[in-house]
């Protein structure tokens, strides 16, 4: 069995028209989720044998303000197919991975987080968490999945359980969505 944990990247500033989507930074907001996130992280006890992310700036905020909350740095693998990807990118780039880790986490982006949740977690009712999902995956959502699989290149459609998910709301509804948002 694998574990694939996936973390969306936090809550971003959309206050310069002129940024490149890729360089909009964290908000304030987007700030105190992925501290938040980090410390539930942290409660769960939780270990990655990898961490990989997008270098999208939100992405490398994420992770640089969730690492606060840790205590400790990570290294992260920065792969740029994470951002803008497909769930099928996401996919390859898992059955990719090399040295065949037990456990992986990957902080990216909607709708491709989302969408591989959807590809791996089977809709029939097995996985109860998977119709939160449904409704949304929101900035700095947190997800675990236990991938019924030996080696990573074997992931497939289907062979997964969603069995964590945790939102910022969860947390403190103070992080959960607005009326200005």
């Amino acid at each position: 069995m694998k574990t694939l944990a996936l973390f969306r990247h936090a809550k971003s500033d959309w206050s310069d028209a002129r940024a490149r989507d890729f360089d909009r930074p964290l908000n304030e907001r987007g700030q105190r989720g992925a501290r938040a996130m980090g410390e539930y992280i942290k409660s769960t006890k939780h270990h990655f044998d990898r961490m990989i992310a997008s270098p999208a700036v939100r992405a490398a905020e994420t992770v640089e303000e969730a690492s606060k909350a840790w205590g400790c740095s990570f290294k992260v693998e920065w792969d740029r197919r994470i951002y803008l990807a497909s769930s099928a990118t996401l996919m390859d780039l898992l059955k990719e991975l090399d040295g065949d880790p037990a456990s992986v986490l990957m902080i990216g982006h909607n709708p491709s987080l989302e969408d591989l949740i959807f590809d791996l977690v089977p809709d029939d009712g097995s996985s109860p968490l998977r119709d939160v999902v449904e409704q949304k995956f929101p900035t700095a959502t947190f997800a675990v999945l236990e991938l019924d699989v030996d080696r990573w290149s074997d992931i497939a459609d289907g062979c997964g359980r969603l069995v964590e998910l945790k939102r910022p709301r969860d947390l403190d509804p103070a992080l959960g969505p607005s009326l200005i948002d």
